[in-house]
């Protein structure tokens, strides 16, 4: 009898427990939680912006009810991808101002392109953005010479792929003062037959650059909330901005804390003595749920593409050029004192051999051994075989993207040789250092897509499939290991993985539901996924 009574008793006590109120439940769907074991759920809840629970369908319906209760229909969740690396205030001021040259393959349609968004817009200057000479059937640099025929008297600055090229006519030329006698340290003016060509390689860009008007702060809003929109839009929903101005990281904050600019931002600091009195020397990271600002950016090369990364040895299609030094060593050293004395990340631009090695060594001197400061090479593009340990001895984050492989593959082997390739987008190499690495984009340098990201880690070809079985396929990462590039790992390299990064408990609601289950799909069908919604803090923010 006394089995019986407490068996009634238990069932009337489970009936009365009251469900808990949530804001939101997702159920019926194939949930990659990204947690330690890569856990797969079928559900989750959500209340005041973070995940309550996650379990089976049947699990969270028991304990959980809401007014907005989500059927999946068996779709696919994410973590939202954070964008490790990219130019996210760079992207929203190019929507506002800049023609898009990409894709282009040849310099006339490039001059069709601005002919076109002259007559639209308009103004003072005629700029332009992603062109690639290694697109074109002539890939040696262009000139000013028919940009001085089409636009005479309207400075033209047109800025290559990489960012670190830019092409110009002969009235910007004037505006910046460049003449054939003009030296700049770091950069490079090409002439021809004693002249300015019109092509200016990094610091030399900064020449013309200068004189550009900035845009004015309403219209860098309207730029900022089109960037956010585009970027919701591909599953993004946490980006590392990497290189900012304080008044830009200001205007961030003031949208953020105004409830307009959802993007949850990882700013990265110009080198400027205004970033360095204002947000540096207070010994700590500024934060809120949105925001942080914890990283000092700057640049030890150029790119590539535009033979200005720094080599150890020549380029081997540009005998007696090894690239170019940015700063001098003594630079790099200030920036890694103030940076190490205030518990601030260094995080360095480093393409060529030469430039990761100085670095790598150049931080080993301030790191010493294994530690938790997460300082990071963004790029990590072209390591020298005995650097490789460098990154494990000092727990030194490489900071890749994995779209600069399959962008550069065509070509990389002609500027490096078939040795020295062996070291370079050397993905799977880099992650057994530390066990992790944080993957991005580098937009607008390349597609905004992340989905790209996951399918150039994984699959090491372009979209058309060549080469057939992958690019140096044994650096690739597997699914999995890509999967937490973008998510979890993006997360960790910002400090933030016990925030964001996985659908676990406690965590910021951030997530995404893709009709594609990106563990099992094949090239193809990766490259036609869809987002189908995007959250952020429990809010739809894109989707119906």
């Amino acid at each position: 009898m006394r089995l019986f009574e407490a068996l009634i008793l238990f069932f009337v006590m489970t009936a009365c427990v009251p469900k808990q109120k949530a804001d939101l439940i997702i159920s019926n769907a194939t949930v990659y939680t990204v947690d330690e074991k890569f856990s797969v759920v079928e559900a989750m809840a959500v209340k005041d912006g973070k995940i309550i629970a996650t379990g089976s369908s049947e699990e969270i319906l028991k304990n959980y009810e809401t007014d907005n209760l989500t059927d999946a229909g068996g779709k696919y969740i994410y973590p939202g991808f954070n964008d490790a690396h990219c130019h996210f205030n760079g992207y929203a001021v190019n929507l506002m101002q800049y023609a898009d040259l990409r894709g282009t393959t040849s310099p006339d349609e490039i001059y069709e392109r601005l002919q076109t968004h002259y007559k639209k817009y308009g103004g003072d200057w005629i700029l332009g953005r992603s062109w690639d000479q290694n697109d074109w059937e002539n890939k040696a640099f262009p000139d000013k010479t028919k940009l001085d025929e089409l636009f005479p008297n309207i400075p033209v600055y047109l800025i290559r792929v990489d960012g670190h090229a830019g092409w110009c006519n002969s009235k910007a030329l004037e505006i910046a003062g460049i003449t054939p006698a003009t030296k700049v340290k770091g950069g490079e003016i090409l002439l021809k037959n004693g002249e300015p060509t019109g092509v200016l390689i990094d610091n030399a860009e900064s020449l013309v650059m200068r004189h550009i008007p900035e845009i004015s702060v309403e219209q860098q809003k309207k730029g900022l909330l089109e960037a956010q929109k585009n970027c919701f839009a591909v599953g993004l929903t946490s980006v590392t901005d990497c290189g900012l101005s304080k008044n830009t990281v200001l205007l961030m904050d003031e949208m953020q804390q105004a409830g307009e600019l959802k993007m949850r931002v990882n700013a990265m600091l110009n080198p400027s003595d205004e970033n360095f009195e204002f947000f540096v020397k207070k010994g700590k990271a500024y934060k809120t749920e949105r925001l942080l600002v914890n990283t000092i950016k700057v640049y030890a090369d150029g790119a590539l593409g535009s033979r200005g990364a720094l080599l150890m040895a020549d380029y081997a299609d540009d005998p007696g050029n090894q690239g170019l030094q940015i700063e001098t060593k003594e630079y790099y050293e200030r920036i890694c004192q103030l940076a190490y004395e205030n518990n601030f990340v260094v995080a360095t631009h480093a393409i060529g051999d030469g430039a990761n090695r100085l670095m790598l060594d150049i931080y080993g001197n301030f790191l010493k051994g294994k530690n938790d400061r997460r300082w990071r090479i963004e790029h990590s593009q072209i390591i020298h075989p005995n650097d490789f340990q460098k990154f494990g001895k000092y727990s030194i984050v490489p900071s890749i993207q994995a779209t600069h492989c399959t962008s550069d593959m065509p070509w990389a082997e002609d500027r490096l040789g078939s040795e020295r390739i062996k070291g370079a987008y050397a993905y799977q190499t880099l992650l057994q250092q530390n066990g992790w690495l944080p993957n991005g984009t580098d937009f607008p340098v390349e597609n905004i897509e992340p989905l790209y990201t996951f399918y150039s880690s994984v699959f090491r070809t372009d979209h058309n499939n060549w080469p057939e079985g992958g690019w140096h396929k044994n650096e690739g990462l597997t699914r999995e290991q890509a999967l937490k590039s973008m998510t979890i790992w993006a997360a960790k390299s910002s400090f933030e993985e016990q925030q964001k990064g996985s659908i676990e408990t406690g965590k910021y609601a951030d997530f995404i539901m893709l009709d594609t289950d990106l563990m099992k799909a094949n090239s193809q069908e990766v490259l036609n996924a869809k987002v189908i919604g995007t959250w952020s803090a429990g809010e739809k923010v894109f989707g119906l």
